[in-house]
């Protein structure tokens, strides 16, 4: 009897700690609806600040970038990080805000490496039209990757469409992807993990992937997903915003995430 006394006494101290840890990030979140999950590989632990939004499902916007790019690199419709798609200016014409970043990097041919890193939309609407339907949906339920909707367009349906994926699932998702535990080729888990590195210093490697966009009249999304490699520990983490337009999100989504990671004492300042 005292022995389980003792494990309940333990576990309601780690969750305590876990609740206190997370009410700490609220400074962060300040006047912004958010959420954010961060997961301790060395430790087995995660932090959650925001529990029920963690596991709310939105668009995954531009974060799809990375199984899209796993998708056609298994199956051969692309072959490597320098795969060039050309730009077709009639059928992608340009936009008002072609003269702003990253977009303004859009209007020209595109390969993998570049695509992701100026998360070009067309070059991936292009990639899953080269996939297929079909294809699509097979690898996004092997994937087990958010709803496993893929309704609204072979082009449209992770901006638009079906496709939702909460935070807790953006997070278990790079989790496989880290651990080759995903069904595709070593190879083309190789490739998406290289084309992710954001930043890469002596004591920390940073990778991940933004996304963002409207997922209702007068609100936005931002998306920052990904994990740092650091002091033989990596923490995988997921944040999402909201806000009144893109401006509103687009460095915010990546500023809060950072400011988190510092804070924890991951990632310098």
């Amino acid at each position: 009897m005292m022995k389980l006394l003792a494990i309940t006494f333990l576990l309601l101290v780690s969750i305590t700690e876990t609740v206190a840890q997370a009410q700490d990030l609220s400074p962060f979140f300040k006047d912004t609806k958010g959420a954010f999950v961060l997961y301790d590989l060395k430790n087995n632990r995660y932090l959650r600040f925001n529990v029920a939004r963690c596991r709310e499902r939105f668009s995954p916007k531009s974060t799809f970038k990375i199984p899209n790019s796993l998708i056609g690199l298994d199956t051969g419709v692309i072959q490597d990080a320098d795969f060039v798609i050309a730009w077709n200016r009639e059928k992608y014409p340009p936009q008002d805000n072609w003269d702003q970043e990253p977009f303004k990097h859009w209007g020209q041919d595109q390969t993998l490496r570049s695509a992701i890193k100026y998360s070009v939309v067309w070059y991936y609407q292009e990639l899953a039209l080269r996939v297929g339907e079909k294809r699509m949906k097979k690898y996004v339920t092997a994937l087990n990757y958010g709803n496993q909707n893929v309704s609204g367009g072979i082009t449209q349906f992770w901006l638009n469409g079906g496709l939702k994926i909460s935070a807790d699932e953006e997070v278990e998702f790079l989790k496989a992807l880290y651990a080759n535990r995903l069904p595709v080729s070593k190879r083309s888990t190789y490739i998406v993990k290289d084309i992710l590195v954001l930043e890469k210093a002596p004591t920390y490697t940073l990778s991940g992937k933004t996304g963002g966009g409207s997922i209702a009249a007068g609100t936005y999304i931002g998306w920052f997903v990904g994990y740092l490699e650091t002091n033989g520990n990596v923490y995988f983490f997921a944040t999402n915003i909201e806000g009144p337009s893109f401006a509103a999100v687009r460095e915010k989504r990546i500023d809060v995430t950072r400011q988190v990671l510092s804070y924890l004492g991951y990632l310098p300042k």
